[in-house]
């Protein structure tokens, strides 16, 4: 794999600094049960790296001290970490948001079969990574015979009210690009997946975000691979659009590694750059935030290209 780093060094983008901190975005492990052409995580089924409970004991630690009201859980497949329910229920007990970024097919995996109602009894967020309404798209990202499964799971989900109106059990999608280009517009795409989904499967679900694939880790290096690399960069730029600097995800939001490192958002995670672009620093280290300077190079044009891009979807 071509490593984007390098290419993403010399940036103008835009000074930022930090608002209060509200979320806390923590990734469980590399470990996934798909390989998507899309992920910037680089995740895999060989992918050792595992959040210990001894991290997850210092991260419910850290939520106890500076009164976070959201843990967004991300991986891999968080789902694949062995303490994943342990954090759950201890976030539940503190009467937190919580997130589960769910790639759907997880939940039908041996050994995960009653994931799903686990979910639903402690009133977590799912937010399911549905790249395309099409079969044929989203096996060509994700892999042959994910699609079905994908469908199979998310009526899973609906029949434990997942996505229904009222319910307060939120089921949320996400849409990445098939290449080099930005997402199209967010509500109108919404409501052709709603149309097609409940059409063709009797599917519903709440929202759908579109997200952006930014030009790195595995994304980047076939954009490096095959010549389109610049290209996109330059996409990026030349639709980059001021107003979204002050609504990016890294304002309020601190990305946590499975070693308890923390970054400016999960891409910098990625991309090994520490928060404010200072020595790595660990979890249990952190002191104030507001006001810090946010560590930023040629990627963040991605999350403020067009409508913008964040982990909850457009942000214009």
């Amino acid at each position: 794999m071509i490593d984007s780093l390098p290419y993403l060094k010399a940036s103008d983008f835009p000074a930022i600094t930090r608002n209060k901190l509200e979320i806390l975005q923590v990734n469980l492990g590399y470990l996934c049960n798909l390989s998507c052409t899309h992920c910037h995580v680089n995740a895999g089924p060989k992918r050792t790296e595992l959040m210990d409970k001894a991290t997850i004991d210092q991260v419910l630690a850290f939520i106890d001290n500076y009164k976070i009201h959201t843990l967004d859980l991300t991986g891999g497949a968080p789902e694949m970490n062995p303490h994943f329910r342990y954090l759950v229920t201890e976030a539940r007990s503190r009467d937190l948001k919580i997130i589960d970024r769910c790639n759907l097919v997880i939940l039908l995996e041996q050994g995960f079969e009653n994931t799903a109602d686990f979910l639903a009894e402690n009133r977590v967020e799912i937010v399911a990574s549905l790249p395309c309404y099409l079969k044929e798209n989203v096996d060509k990202q994700r892999g042959k015979g994910t699609f079905n499964a994908s469908i199979k799971a998310l009526q899973l989900l609906n029949g434990l009210d997942y996505g229904q109106d009222n319910s307060g059990l939120e089921l949320n999608l996400v849409f990445n690009p098939q290449g080099a280009t930005l997402p199209p517009e967010q509500q109108a795409l919404e409501q052709t997946y709603k149309q097609h989904l409940y059409e063709h499967y009797s599917i519903v679900f709440n929202h759908l975000f579109a997200m952006t694939n930014l030009p790195i880790q595995r994304f980047g290096s076939v954009l490096l691979s095959t010549g389109r690399f610049d290209d996109y960069l330059q996409l990026l730029k030349d639709n980059f659009h001021a107003p979204n600097l002050g609504k990016v995800m890294c304002k309020n939001t601190l990305s946590v590694d499975w070693q308890g490192f923390v970054y400016d958002c999960d891409f910098n995670q990625m991309l090994h750059l520490p928060l404010s672009g200072n020595q790595k620093m660990h979890l249990s280290l952190v002191t104030e935030l507001v006001g810090k300077t946010i560590a930023t190079m040629q990627h963040c044009y991605g999350c403020t290209a067009g409508q913008g891009s964040s982990c909850g979807g457009a942000i214009d």
